[in-house]
């Protein structure tokens, strides 16, 4: 279910809220649920989706600029304004599909370094919407994706965390000046 809330898509000189990078602690930290939905929430959800766009990002998770909370904006159709973005309040995965695909996936706190990363196909999630409304969301392709990169934000894994090539990743974050240290593999 799209989002109510609307933002001009467009880059701002100065996004509203600063990003967090590979090796700063706030991306580590899991992120606490959310208990009130209020308009003071649904502001930091439009200044989300300002930072999110002004960085050329189709997804933001809001540990990415230090607030520690489960809340996630999506829009894998930045270019479209008829397409609204997602906001995802305390999402919980309730199912996910027995294929898995590879595909390249980038990350705003870790600029210029796009690697292959497995994931489940198609994912199926319970969250609230910005208004607190109970909402359930299956998803595959891109948005599965997006979905399944931001949802571990929340628990302190970036994508790099799931890179099954060490060695390229490891030339790949030292060329962009990100320490390979930074790194905390998951199983």
């Amino acid at each position: 279910m799209p989002s109510e809330i609307a933002v001009e898509k467009k880059k701002l000189k100065n996004p509203p809220l600063k990003l967090h990078y590979l090796g700063d602690r706030a991306l580590r930290q899991p992120a606490k649920r959310i208990t009130k939905i209020d308009d003071e929430l649904r502001q930091l959800v439009r200044e989300m989706l300002q930072t999110m766009y002004s960085s050329d990002g189709i997804g933001l998770a809001a540990p990415q600029v230090g607030i520690n909370k489960q809340l996630i904006v999506i829009d894998c159709e930045p270019d479209n304004p008829a397409n609204p973005p997602l906001v995802l309040i305390n999402p919980v995965i309730k199912q996910v599909s027995k294929d898995i695909c590879v595909a390249q996936e980038g990350c705003l706190s870790i600029p210029n370094i796009y690697m292959d990363v497995k994931r489940p196909e198609v994912v199926e999630i319970a969250y609230k919407d910005e208004y607190g409304r109970p909402k359930t969301l299956k998803a595959g392709d891109l948005l599965g994706r997006c979905i399944q990169h931001e949802m571990d934000h929340l628990n302190g894994v970036v994508f790099v965390d799931r890179v099954e090539n060490s060695l390229t990743l490891a030339q790949e974050l030292s060329k962009n000046g990100f320490s390979y240290q930074a790194v905390k593999p998951v199983a």
